[in-house]
């Protein structure tokens, strides 16, 4: 899990999530839906295709946790991860699109994983908040590179993609830092 900062502004953290809790929620439920209907699309076109809900999305820095990853962690449900699993085997994912909106500091997204020598796409609905991402960032900017993890609750990791660049998942990089949510 990421370090969480001690802010000044946890009290009105939690009356900014108590407040907005239906918005959050439809915006979650819009990320399935756009998720099930790019799913829809690509079976229209004969890809075999694979969707899951991280049930929980980490910001993975280098200075949390003890090993050197960095990136967003997916972690799955368990049936999910089996399907996962069973898809990833021994494909290689060299495409990739990532859908995202922003709600009130909360980025909902849905990444789709494409292998078109296969035809089989991997689609991923998940949600963090800005507000623990600026170590991801600045570890992928020195890296050159950017992660997704899929792993299950436990901690096993069931597939990993590198990217060439964190810009598809957190486009304005050089605000990261200034980020504050709007009270």
């Amino acid at each position: 899990m990421p370090d969480v900062p001690d802010s000044e502004h946890d009290d009105e953290y939690v009356d900014r999530i108590t407040n907005n809790a239906e918005v959050l929620k439809s915006a979650w439920q819009g990320a399935l839906e756009d998720m099930e209907a790019l799913a829809d699309e690509r079976e229209d076109e004969g890809w075999e295709t694979v969707t899951m809900m991280a049930g929980s999305t980490g910001t993975q820095h280098r200075e949390a946790g003890d090993d050197d990853r960095f990136g967003l962690v997916f972690v799955v449900p368990k049936n999910h991860g089996e399907e996962f699993t069973e898809v990833f085997g021994d494909k290689e994912f060299p495409e990739y699109e990532v859908f995202r909106r922003e709600v009130d500091g909360n980025v909902f997204l849905v990444v789709e994983y494409r292998d078109p020598e296969t035809e089989t796409a991997v689609f991923v609905a998940a949600q963090y908040e800005l507000r623990h991402a600026p170590g991801m960032v600045h570890d992928a900017e020195d890296a050159g590179e950017f992660y997704t993890y899929v792993q299950k609750l436990d901690g096993t990791i069931l597939g990993v993609f590198k990217h060439d660049s964190h810009e598809k998942f957190v486009p304005y990089a050089e605000r990261i830092d200034d980020w504050k949510p709007e009270l």
